[in-house]
């Protein structure tokens, strides 16, 4: 076992400039310099213009609706039905050994392919699908798995960057039922919802099959289902409080978990991270001999300009420097992402390891020009403008409200809000009231939604009662909404943001016609 941290070595360094003209990543030193201290996003390079557009590819698939062939959609439901009968994903305990067992039966899927292994906090989904587009500009076979969905259950299982089809996942469902049902009477638990859709992704890219995997934990590390796998790269994006019942109530100790998915001899790519958490995550590594790329240090974001639809980056990854790289996704957070992506896929192909060269540039650029991550700061309608984004913790809605400045001129934004009763949504409502001239608040369909009338009571307490609205139902308050929006006239700069969870996020972007 090695006593000391391994990481990947220097950056390579870029020609001087002889334009004349200060070169923007030389300060990169300075990012490398108050790493350990500074606030993340101090690492961004801010610039004013507004104006900027670039020339982005093909946005990926959009989320699924539902089948419009009766008979499929049919079998579809019968299959969600099936599998609400199982633990949801709220329920767990703590093993992977029901997983494993199923693994076992299936003739081990997910060791048929190299993978991708990605957890944290926040960014977990955005930063997913653009490691899925990189590798894929880079002519691999992808296989993404990640949760929740924002409307479609087959939006979990993706193929070639987009959702497998209703068929497909019916007819991996059938294939594999079988084998779940030999596992359920053996152990002491039934499978869960999560372990048993785990085991049809696990399936489905093998059967596919797929050259690398993209597999997002649904909770923590250790003990969750996708851990079952031996990532060639771990990536650990940003740690913050969630989930504190059952992972910890500090970051560091909800990196030990977190921790779980560093393997053997992998690579681990983690982005900025509390003190506290980076220490544990930095121990693992140590422990298992795996070799660590920092943002901040060995990778990052050097430069960042806001443009039309997204903005336009320079990113330092492990074997060079990336210039003129659009992202057509807003805010500060997804250039983080951007960047952590950048180093998982250069890890992935031994850049910075086995070999010095940088990734081929303009095949990055098309990669990150093609990103689409639904319900993260997504635009759904415009006139009033409205904003769609799956925020659900006071972190999440803190890098949100952060965007949404930085993004959009709104003289008067209208907040939509629905939550889920076990998570912060004091804190939630506490960074979102900045930004928020008044609040409608609402609740979605599922079980675990916040009762309106007590979300209410929480914002009457952050907002003033003068500042809220209840309206139980979503459609109504989506209506009520953009009202108070269009008060200001049609010109006047008026804009909804819905958020809170990505339940919300997903019925009110149904409701407004996408999807």
């Amino acid at each position: 076992m090695s006593a000391t941290l391994r990481t990947l070595g220097p950056v390579s360094e870029l020609p001087p400039d002889s334009s004349g003209q200060p070169d923007p990543l030389d300060t990169f030193d300075e990012i490398i310099a108050t790493e350990t201290e500074r606030d993340p996003d101090l690492a961004v390079i801010e610039a004013g213009s507004r104006t900027l557009r670039t020339q982005g590819g093909p946005s990926q698939a959009d989320v699924p609706g539902r089948p419009e062939d009766p008979e499929v959609d049919k079998a579809l439901r019968e299959v969600e039905g099936e599998l609400a009968t199982r633990w949801g994903e709220t329920k767990l305990e703590p093993s992977v050994s029901r997983i494993a067992a199923l693994m076992d039966v299936l003739g081990e899927p997910q060791r048929s392919y190299p993978s991708i292994h990605i957890t944290g906090t926040n960014g977990k989904t955005s930063t997913a699908r653009m490691i899925e587009s990189l590798l894929g500009a880079f002519e691999l076979r992808t296989g993404r798995y990640t949760s929740p969905h924002v409307q479609s259950i087959t939006e979990r299982i993706s193929l070639d960057g987009a959702p497998i089809s209703a068929e497909r996942f019916v007819e991996t469902y059938h294939d594999i039922k079988p084998y779940v049902e030999m596992v359920d009477a053996s152990q002491e638990y039934r499978l869960s919802f999560f372990e048993v859709l785990t085991g049809m992704a696990y399936a489905a890219f093998a059967d596919a099959p797929v050259d690398v995997a993209v597999v997002e934990v649904g909770m923590g590390g250790s003990w969750d289902a996708t851990n079952v796998i031996d990532g060639d790269v771990a990536v650990v994006t940003p740690i913050d409080l969630d989930h504190t019942d059952r992972l910890g109530g500090t970051p560091g100790e909800i990196a030990g978990e977190k921790a779980g998915i560093i393997k053997q001899d992998a690579t681990v790519i983690m982005a900025q991270q509390p003190v506290d958490a980076a220490q544990v995550l930095l121990k693992k590594a140590v422990e298992v001999d795996a070799t660590v790329a920092r943002e901040g240090l060995e990778f990052g974001v050097v430069a960042r300009r806001v443009a039309v639809g997204g903005q336009l980056l320079t990113l330092r990854g492990l074997g060079g420097d990336y210039t003129e790289v659009y992202l057509p996704l807003h805010g500060a957070h997804q250039a983080h992402n951007a960047a952590v992506a950048l180093a998982a896929v250069e890890a992935f192909f031994g850049v910075g390891a086995q070999r010095a060269q940088p990734l081929d540039v303009d095949t990055v650029r098309k990669a990150f020009a093609s990103v689409a991550s639904p319900g993260r700061m997504e635009v759904v309608r415009r006139s009033p403008t409205v904003v769609l984004d799956a925020a659900h913790n006071p972190a999440g809605a803190r890098v949100t409200a952060d965007a949404v400045r930085e993004a959009f001129d709104f003289s008067r934004l209208i907040g939509v809000v629905g939550a889920s009763g076990d998570k912060n949504v004091r804190g939630l409502l506490e960074a979102f009231e900045p930004i928020f001239a008044e609040i409608v608040v609402t609740q979605n369909s599922s079980h675990r939604a916040m009762d309106a009338d007590e979300l209410a009571a929480l914002a009457v307490e952050v907002f003033g009662e003068e500042r809220v609205q209840v309206e139980p139902r979503l459609p109504d308050a989506l209506e009520a909404a953009i009202t108070l929006a269009e008060e200001e006239g049609e010109f006047a700069g008026g804009g909804v943001l819905v958020t809170g969870s990505v339940i919300t996020v997903g019925e009110a972007r149904r409701l407004l016609g996408r999807g």
